[in-house]
């Protein structure tokens, strides 16, 4: 671990090695951003999405909450996905957990967590939503495991339910929903292959949003 002023002294080196390979990097850095991608993790100091993506700053909007939770009454990501969406115009909207994430295993036990109760509640709502398959899951690691990957997905769910999603893709056929497990212990990305046409029809007779009819699309 380095120290709080080791911290400057690698940002100066950071900015010196940057500036020797391009002079008009920082230049180009402060120009509008216009990121393809949205990015809503987990706040875990593991998982850097610009790191694990492999991409450049200025590739990526990110939000990043406890557990990558994305709630209904949550202004901050809401404004985060509507500012990503309507103003950017992003054209990829990931949701991504990891496994071996404390939210979600702290969402498994049956303990009075404090200040963290209603957040967690989210994830727990998740299991009770799939507590039947998630029950015949023998093995512990496994069943957090498959509650990691399902979580993302209701998550995932949760992105397509806003009016900006739907209205975007409809409209442009932009900001397609992702969800993603990273491997904290192989260092890759599983994609879970969510289908989003397929889930934006199954939640619009409820959660439709938008004027634009879904026939238009297409």
């Amino acid at each position: 671990m380095i120290s709080y002023d080791e911290i400057f002294e690698k940002n100066r080196s950071w900015a010196k090695t940057k500036l020797q390979e391009d002079p008009e990097y920082f230049s180009k850095l402060a120009e509008e951003q216009r990121p393809e991608y949205l990015y809503i993790g987990c706040s875990d100091s593991r998982v850097s999405a610009s790191e694990i993506m492999g991409v450049e700053p200025g590739d990526v909007f990110v939000h990043r909450n406890l557990g990558n939770v994305v709630a209904n009454t949550d202004l901050n990501v809401a404004a985060v996905v509507d500012f990503a969406v309507v103003h950017l115009k992003v054209k990829h909207i990931i949701v991504c957990g990891h496994y071996d994430c404390g939210g979600v295993n702290a969402a498994m036990q049956s303990q009075d967590l404090g200040i963290l109760n209603p957040w967690l509640r989210n994830i727990r709502d998740v299991y009770r939503l799939h507590k039947d398959e998630l029950d015949t899951i023998p093995d512990e690691r496994r069943r957090y495991e498959r509650l990691v990957e399902l979580n993302v997905v209701e998550q995932c769910i949760n992105v397509i339910k806003t009016a900006a999603v739907q209205s975007a893709y409809l409209t442009h056929g932009d900001a397609v929903v992702h969800g993603w497990v990273f491997d904290l212990r192989t260092g890759l990305i599983k994609d879970l292959q969510i289908n989003f046409e397929e889930r934006l029809t199954a939640i619009q007779e409820i959660y439709n949003l938008t004027d634009v009819p879904w026939f238009r699309k297409g």
